[in-house]
């Protein structure tokens, strides 16, 4: 049963932290406002995977191995470029928090919750048919289990949330929006995984390294690694590939001063500066 909720555990942070990060960054950028559409998108996606598993659990098809990761994928790819489009348009509080979309935001959270639906779903609902009474080798341990997985979850995203909020102005959009950049390059490579897993992607499908002995999978600290960063412990040499060429470059340009060029109050210092030399300069002429 501890396999149970590690996966409860593993699942529930993959899709939590980017949702409580997104709304603290909101906190900070001064849309406060918009963490209740944020939280609906999640709920609503919490809504869509359990209905899609009672429903493959009461009809007769149900989603292939394929076709769960080929879902998840798609979704995992999209869910990185809403998250990374968020952090890029509220890294200017005054002015980009005010057109960062509230619709953009509830999608990256209901993309964010539902890449990890179809299989989550299922097993959840494996768990609660396992649970019905009287049913063969009925038992609550499961469905308690993979619960108390997710709970423990939903906990340390709280806590995360938090701990994010007491930073400090001065380096609270550096430190947040690093870990949402790393944590989408997470969701990124994990899609690609999904994607090659489906037989849709290509590419190099060896691992490029396993550290499986160092970090188990089935242990408490691999289900938090692989919940938070992504990554398993045997990623394929693609994905490394991925998440390096997307979070090196996405990171440079996020933590670059804004506006490398002068600023405004230097071009106008300039102008104004100009502006005298020209009048002293017609003066002398006169």
């Amino acid at each position: 049963m501890y396999g149970t909720y590690l996966f409860g555990l593993r699942e529930g942070l993959a899709a939590g932290l980017v949702v409580c990060l997104l709304a603290a960054y909101l906190v900070g950028a001064g849309r406060r406002d918009a963490t209740a559409p944020l939280l609906a998108g999640a709920g609503a996606a919490v809504g869509v995977c359990l209905a899609l598993g009672t429903a493959l659990e009461s009809g007769s098809r149900e989603l292939t191995p394929e076709a769960r990761a080929l879902i998840g994928g798609a979704l995992s790819i999209a869910a990185a470029a809403l998250v990374t489009w968020t952090v890029f348009r509220l890294r200017r509080p005054g002015r980009g928090a005010v057109g960062a979309g509230t619709g953009v935001l509830v999608a990256a959270a209901f993309l964010v919750v539902g890449r990890e639906g179809p299989e989550t779903s299922l097993f959840v609902g494996e768990s609660v048919r396992a649970a019905v009474p009287d049913g063969p080798g009925s038992s609550f341990q499961p469905l308690v289990w993979v619960l108390l997985g997710l709970l423990t979850a939903v906990l340390l995203g709280l806590l995360l949330h938090r701990g994010v909020l007491r930073i400090g102005p001065a380096g609270f959009f550096a430190r947040t929006g690093g870990m949402l950049l790393v944590a989408a390059a997470g969701v990124l490579a994990h899609g690609v995984r999904d994607l090659q897993e489906a037989g849709l992607l290509g590419g190099p499908a060896d691992a490029l390294f396993d550290v499986s002995a160092a970090v188990p999978p089935d242990s408490w600290y691999g289900a938090l690694l692989e919940g938070a960063l992504g990554l398993r412990p045997d990623p394929t040499v693609l994905q490394v590939t991925v998440w390096a060429l997307y979070a090196v470059p996405a990171l440079a340009l996020f933590l670059a001063p804004i506006g490398s060029g002068p600023s405004a109050r230097v071009k106008k210092q300039k102008a104004t500066d100009e502006t005298a030399e020209g009048g002293a300069s017609a003066g002398t002429t006169s």
